[in-house]
């Protein structure tokens, strides 16, 4: 008896242990140059601002919606941001470069997540968001 008690006792040790090590995947915050939370990104591309209100979605295949559900831009498959009226406005390289419909460098959105403007400042964080939706919520979303 005493020795199920202990088996029983290990189990839901290593659950548990498990469970706290394992990151949530649920949501990813966004967070400005002062480390204070201005949204996030669910895993399925839901966007909320800081009170949890969705503003928007990023469907898989690349489509950006608003908070009515009306298409309002596109990620194309090379990182290519188009508006809802198909012009390009702007562009994530793969190193995560970001570049405006010029051309431009503008930004970067650095492997660990940190989001920098065309100067090199830090202007924000979003750790294991893709780099295109990253560059969509801190430098695309007002052109949609």
């Amino acid at each position: 008896m005493k020795s199920q008690s202990n088996i029983c006792m290990m189990l839901i040790w290593m659950i548990v242990s498990w469970l706290l090590a394992t990151p949530l995947a649920s949501a990813q915050e966004i967070r400005d140059r002062s480390n204070a939370q201005i949204g996030k990104i669910e895993s399925d591309g839901t966007i909320r601002d800081r009170s949890n209100a969705q503003i928007g979605k990023i469907e898989s295949n690349g489509t950006i919606r608003d908070r009515s559900n009306a298409q309002i831009g596109k990620i194309e498959s090379d990182g290519t941001i188009r508006n809802k009226n198909n012009s390009q406005i702007g562009k994530v390289e793969s190193d995560g470069t970001v570049r405006d419909r010029n051309n431009t460098q503008i930004g970067k959105i650095e492997s660990n997540g940190t989001v920098r403007d065309r100067s090199n400042s830090q202007i924000g964080s979003a750790s294991g968001i893709k780099k295109e939706w990253a560059a969509v919520a801190f430098f695309f979303f007002k052109d949609l």
